[in-house]
Formats: C-alpha cells, structure tokens, sequence
C-alpha cells in the first residue's frame, strides 16, 4: 500500500498538473514495482513560498539572489 507524499510551493499549480502528477506517480509504482493502482496513494501538499526554505533562506529570498548572481 504504497503513499506518496508531493510537496510543491503554491504557486498556481493548476487542477490538471495535480492530476497528472497523481496518474504519473501512480503509474510508475505500478510499472517499477508492481503496485496495484487501487492501493496507491498520492497526496500533494501545497506550501506558502515563505514556509519553504533553501540554503538557510526562504524561497523567494533564494530566488532573488540568485537572479541577482545571474544578472551580473
């Protein structure tokens, strides 16, 4: 009885991303490890960017030092 548990940041991730993400995951237990689809679980966890940390900071902290860096 497999669980999976999908942690992404909310940021618009739509309806049918979920489901493809939760058909995917599905698909592949069944495929690598023989899992039966109806004793699968997948949940996805939605979490506010400024709860979601990189390298010590928050993401958007992150994010903008990096496009910083990249800016030159």
């Amino acid at each position: 009885m497999p669980y999976v548990n999908i942690k992404v940041t909310r940021e618009g991730v739509t309806r049918e991303q979920k489901a493809r993400l939760i058909a995917g995951v599905t698909d592949l237990l069944v495929d690598v490890l023989d899992k039966d689809p109806e004793t699968t679980f997948v949940v996805i966890d939605e979490v506010e960017i400024e709860n979601w940390g990189i390298a010590g900071v928050q993401t958007d902290t992150y994010r903008a030092r990096k496009k910083a860096e990249a800016q030159g």
